[in-house]
């Protein structure tokens, strides 16, 4: 099954953080998604949301954006 995916590079926060929350809620158990970001404070919170509510994630840089890949758990 083919990841899902959400670019978020051309958003900042809270909009950034809002779109990543909806894309995230709608995940069943197991399934992921992987998040493009580059705003900093947006690089700060989705973690902050992510390790609150059920998810597991890693986090790496891909020609300068930051990516989080997201499993629902």
């Amino acid at each position: 099954m083919e990841i899902q995916s959400l670019d978020l590079r051309e958003h900042r926060c809270p909009m950034a953080l809002l779109m990543a929350k909806r894309a995230c809620a709608t995940l069943g158990q197991g399934e992921q998604i992987a998040l493009y970001v580059l705003d900093s404070g947006t690089v700060k919170d989705i973690p902050r949301y992510l390790n609150g509510n059920g998810f597991d994630f890693e986090q790496s840089v891909v020609s300068g954006a930051t990516v989080f890949y997201v499993t629902k758990l």
